[in-house]
């Protein structure tokens, strides 16, 4: 054997070993859902399910609701501008950000999140996303340039920035971020971690951005044991 071929062996063999010893991730991202083919229960990134504009609130804070529909139409019977309809994790779905919580006549009310503080005077673009991730994985670290809100259909969530930690148990559980630090989110618990995510931003900035500077001090990571 050349010592060429087993230059690349060894290679090959290192870097399948690097693959296989690192951590699980969740990337944050912004790939989109593609009309439900990433399947609800397949663990993995978060997809992006619809970029919507909202344009200046004129709020000082807004809430995210969440309300659950027998069917589609029934949700569109409920809709209003800053609305959008969701086919996810077995049902369908109506977010709503707005300055009060909403109160559906055709569909079950089953959360809302916030208030999210936001700039009163600025614009503002909303991006929903939805992901699964298995017991332990985390996303990438990152920052948002606006707040961003979690809602968990199940399992238990953790998230972890310079401020400290905030943890959630079981379903229904929330939690919400303020733009511009670094974070870590930590599916914790028994179960698979199913949620949503809304990240609310200036148009003329990104949503999300990967970091490579900051090191978390392991709060999610303790919340574990």
């Amino acid at each position: 054997m050349s010592s060429a071929l087993k230059q690349i062996i060894c290679l090959c063999a290192t870097s399948i070993s690097l693959l296989l010893s690192a951590p699980v991730l969740a990337q944050a991202t912004s790939r989109h859902c593609e009309d439900g083919n990433v399947k609800d229960e397949q663990v993995g990134p978060a997809c992006l399910i619809f970029h919507q504009s909202l344009g200046r609130l004129n709020v000082d804070s807004v809430y995210w609701s969440l309300d659950k529909y027998a069917s589609v139409e029934a949700a569109q019977r409920d809709a209003v501008r800053d609305a959008s309809i969701v086919k996810a994790f077995g049902g369908i779905w109506l977010f709503t950000v707005g300055s009060t919580p909403s109160r559906p006549l055709n569909g079950e009310h089953v959360a809302h999140v916030g208030p999210i503080s936001i700039e009163k005077t600025a614009s503002y673009d909303a991006e929903f996303l939805k992901s699964t991730f298995s017991p332990g994985m985390t996303a990438p670290l990152h920052v948002h340039s606006g707040p961003e809100a979690f809602y968990a259909v199940s399992g238990d969530s953790c998230l972890e920035t310079p401020d400290g930690v905030q943890v959630g148990r079981g379903a229904g559980n929330s939690m919400v971020v303020r733009g511009g630090p670094p974070m870590l989110l930590m599916a914790l618990g028994p179960e698979p971690r199913k949620g949503f995510a809304l990240i609310l931003h200036e148009p003329s900035l990104p949503p999300t951005t990967l970091v490579h500077n900051w090191t978390p001090k392991g709060l999610c990571l303790a919340e574990m044991h």
